[in-house]
Formats: structure tokens, sequence, C-alpha cells
């Protein structure tokens, strides 16, 4: 956790949005921060970090560990990238994405809560949130998606609501991928163009970059009544995609203490002999076409 608490206060003077805590001015951060990295050294860390992160699976179905990460921010700001490193080696029954979709008329008369409960972790498992129970915070608060009187009673409630959690024994880990105006425009503009990527684009990611000061005071608002000692914000610099992943990964793996299980090395037995076995001729079966 003393790691942890050093990179909050590394950071302590660049706002969560990319701006100057003093002159409110875009920052450009250091020069490594900015500076890219190459593919082979991104590959090599990544890969590196990705064993850790199979380490770390096995060590919370050991010991039965419940662990939540919340991953939210700006759009185009990086979090789905993340959030697919992560779990491209890890067992989806061990380690699975809730990506909730617009609550439906039962889920709006629902206590706010009560939607993403069910889908919390159980012993043994790691539930990573792509957004989160704080979209009441972000873009229902900015596009009036909800009254003043459910907003203020989120910041009152969601406090206890993540204490009340982590006393379960719920391990809650908030992450919050902050990117420059400049960045988030090329990104999109990107994604316009990639016809593979369209898709991103929503309606609402238009609007939300037409509010960017709206947004950027929701989020100001937001940390200061959930950034808690039980469960703080951790800020993610997100302007460049290859560093944004590999720091997020080898930060969260500093957040959970764990040990190797790695198993002993496997001998494969010997495979059964077909005695008495006719395979049905190849007529009978029908094959995907050999286009490519």
């Amino acid at each position: 956790m003393d790691m942890a608490m050093n990179v909050k206060t590394e950071n302590a003077n660049i706002d969560p949005d990319g701006f100057s805590a003093k002159t409110s001015e875009p920052s450009t951060g250091d020069a490594k921060t900015n500076k890219k990295l190459s593919k082979k050294l991104y590959e090599s860390e990544l890969a590196d970090l990705q064993i850790e992160l199979v380490k770390l699976q096995e060590w919370i179905k050991h010991k039965g560990l419940k662990v939540v990460v919340i991953f939210e921010g700006r759009d185009a700001a990086g979090k789905g990238g993340v959030i697919k490193r992560i779990t491209e080696s890890l067992n989806p029954r061990v380690c699975r994405v809730v990506a909730l979709g617009t609550p439906t008329d039962r889920e709006k008369n629902q206590w706010y809560f009560q939607r993403y409960v069910p889908h919390l972790p159980t012993a043994g498992e790691m539930v990573l949130f792509d957004r989160s129970w704080y979209n009441r915070a972000g873009v229902e608060r900015v596009m009036g998606f909800c009254a003043d009187e459910e907003y203020n009673e989120f910041l009152r409630s969601c406090p206890e609501f993540e204490r009340m959690l982590v006393r379960s024994g719920i391990i809650l880990i908030k992450y919050w991928f902050s990117v420059s105006d400049e960045e988030q425009e090329r990104r999109f503009q990107g994604r316009i163009l990639d016809p593979t990527k369209r898709w991103k684009l929503s309606p609402m990611d238009l609007e939300s970059r037409r509010r960017w000061a709206e947004y950027s005071k929701a989020k100001d608002n937001m940390f200061a009544h959930t950034d808690i000692k039980q469960a703080p914000w951790y800020v993610v610099q997100a302007d460049v995609k290859k560093r944004t992943r590999l720091n997020c990964i080898k930060h969260l793996l500093s957040l959970i203490p764990y040990e190797d299980l790695t198993p002993d090395p496997i001998e494969l037995p010997p495979r059964q002999e077909a005695l008495g076995y006719v395979r049905p001729p190849i007529s009978d079966q029908t094959f995907v076409p050999d286009d490519y």
C-alpha cells in the first residue's frame, strides 16, 4: 500500500483531467510520461506483467479473495484497452468484466446500488467494472438523467456503501483515467475514420465532448466526496496508451500482495490407443470452407 500512496503523492500537482492545479492550463507532464514506448519494450514488459497477473489470479482463487476494480474516466481515455490487456491471459471464471448498459425501467425504480450488487464477486473472484455506480456522479449528473436530490444522496451514500464493501472483505480499487483535451480529440477523430471503432462513438460520447467543462466540475465534486481512505481514487495519466496500460497493470499488482503458486512442470499422460474405434467418413461432416 505504501507504493500506492507514493503514486498518489507524486501526481498531487496534476489535476485528474490533465490540468495543472495551479494554472488550470493543459498539463504536458514530464518527458518520460509523454514519450512513446518502443513496440519491443512494450510487448516485453506487457508479457511479464501478464505472467504476474496469472500468478495473482491463482492467489485470488487459493485465498478466496474478493476483488473489485473500477475503471472510470473520460470517453476514449483507454479504459477498455487496459481491461483487455488485464483479462487477455486470465480465466474468465475468475476474472470477469461487468459493463452494464442503460438501466431498465425496473432498475430505475430500485435502490440505486441494487443493480450493481448482483455483479459483486464471491470468494475467489476478481470483477472489473467498465464504468460503475459512478455513472450517477458523471454522465447522469451532467446530462440531467437524475434529480438533484438523487445526485446529492449518491454523494452521501456512496462512501458508506464502499466502506461497507471493504468491511465485508472486498478489496476495492478505483482508477480514474485522465486524458487531455487534445488527445481525446485525436482519438475521437480516429474512431470516426476507422469502421471497426466507429461503434465506440455514441451520441452520448459526442455530447460529453461538448460538455467538457461540466464533466470536469462533476469529476472534481465526485473526488471531493468519494476519495476516501478505505477506497481512494488512483489517477492514471492516459495520453500515451502503452504507458497507460503498463503503469496501471503494474500498480494493480502492487496493491494486492500475492505469492507465486505456479505448479510443478506438467507431464502429459500417454494418449489412449484407439482399439476398435472407426472414425466416421469425412463426407458425413460439414466443414468450414478453406477460403484462406
